[in-house]
């Protein structure tokens, strides 16, 4: 029983568990706030413009039972409304963290090339002679110029 009860407490803890609390609750509340963004502001806007309907209002009767149609085009129009902002906030999301990941990219990368300053062909960075012209390339010409060169005095 304790062990069922530490494989329960570390499954509990793990981040991702966590997150997904996080993010229903999150979600419970983003949903009140668009619920309450259409009962009163976009409903009445289209309420007005179909002549001064009330959709929470619309229903039909047939024999004694009351269909709430009105209800259920508020819900649509609700799913929409949170879908459309869904895909707004991960659009800007993921063109965030794209750009990020691309400066975090160009960053990482270190040049592996370099251009010969005699023949001008591109070559290994780590070339000390470029194999194209033979010439000898920075330390090693700087060296070879000091050891054959008499010094001027």
């Amino acid at each position: 029983m304790k062990s069922f009860m530490n494989e329960f407490k570390e499954f509990a803890m793990r981040g991702n568990v966590m997150d997904m609390a996080i993010g229903v609750i999150i979600g419970g509340a983003f949903g009140a706030i668009i619920t309450a963004l259409v009962d009163n502001i976009i409903t009445p806007i289209i309420g007005a413009i179909c002549g001064g309907q009330d959709f929470a209002k619309l229903a039909i009767t047939i024999g004694e039972a009351k269909i709430g149609y009105g209800a259920f085009i508020q819900a649509i129009i609700d799913f929409l409304i949170v879908a459309f902002v869904l895909f707004l906030m991960l659009k800007a999301m993921n063109k965030a963290m794209n750009a990020a990941k691309k400066s975090e990219e160009e960053a990482e990368e270190e040049p592996t090339t370099k251009e010969c300053p005699f023949c001008k062909t591109e070559i290994s960075i780590e070339a000390s002679r470029c194999p194209n012209c033979t010439s000898m390339l920075n330390e090693d010409l700087q060296r070879y110029v000091e050891e054959t060169v008499p010094a001027a005095e």
